[in-house]
């Protein structure tokens, strides 16, 4: 992967996939803002990406909150002078994780649109134009397995991954001849402890962060210029739902 002259978007990225997605690029010769609520990480992720010799910045934001959005969209720009690749990971599913839906209520389902839904809607609409103009872009969405197949007691969070789906196979259709593919990644069992939740794929372990940036990266990559609508999923082969 080659991401020289390349200037890249990552939501959720002080941690975790979104982290190992922006060291990946920055590693390969891109330039990264990182975005995330985390204030603190974000500031210690954005100085350990230094190393790579690359304009690499940080920025705190509420992916729910549009203004904010539209803000470090702008920032971007301003800082790189376009932006080709974004990256939408930010999402939030561990503060319902384990109750059903008849003991859920409207506040947690809220925080899922908000966040994984409309945040995702927010920072694509802030740079598909730019995207456009230009003639070339590369969005990758973050899904799950989630909202593949459904999982018990996180029925809103399915909701919401699988809403990414349906909005990345519809854009993708309505961007692709010009220049801008757009793509998605649902991710299933991913920690870099490899035996966490290791019962829940074939494989028998878990899968690293630095494996679905692996598979992010080459779809926001010029070689995956002839992919475009399509979800990958990476689970180690899964057995429970």
């Amino acid at each position: 992967m080659d991401f020289s002259g390349r200037n890249a978007i990552i939501t959720g990225a002080a941690m975790g996939i979104g982290f190992a997605t922006a060291r990946m690029i920055a590693k390969n010769g891109g330039n990264v803002l990182l975005v995330d609520i985390n204030e603190q990480l974000l500031s210690e992720s954005v100085e350990s990406l230094k190393e790579y010799g690359r304009e690499v910045y940080g920025y705190v934001c509420d992916v729910a909150n549009e203004e904010r959005v539209n803000s470090a969209a702008a920032f971007a720009a301003k800082k790189f002078g376009k932006i080709d690749i974004l990256i939408n990971n930010a999402g939030v599913y561990k503060d319902t994780y384990g109750i059903l839906f008849e003991n859920s209520d409207s506040s947690m389902w809220k925080r899922k649109i908000d966040i994984n839904i409309l945040g995702t809607l927010y920072f694509t609409r802030a740079v598909i134009n730019g995207m456009l103009e230009r003639g070339y872009g590369r969005i990758v969405n973050l899904s799950s397995v989630a909202g593949v197949y459904g999982i018990v007691s996180m029925a809103d969070y399915s909701m919401s991954k699988g809403a990414i789906l349906g909005f990345t196979k519809a854009l993708a259709k309505e961007v692709s001849e010009r220049g801008v593919t757009v793509n998605a990644v649902s991710p299933g069992g991913i920690n870099d402890d490899l035996k966490a939740n290791a019962q829940l794929s074939f494989m028998n372990r878990s899968g690293s962060n630095d494996e679905c940036a692996n598979l992010i990266c080459f779809l926001a990559d010029e070689s995956a210029a002839y992919i475009s609508g399509v979800n990958y999923i990476i689970d180690g082969c899964r057995k429970k739902m």
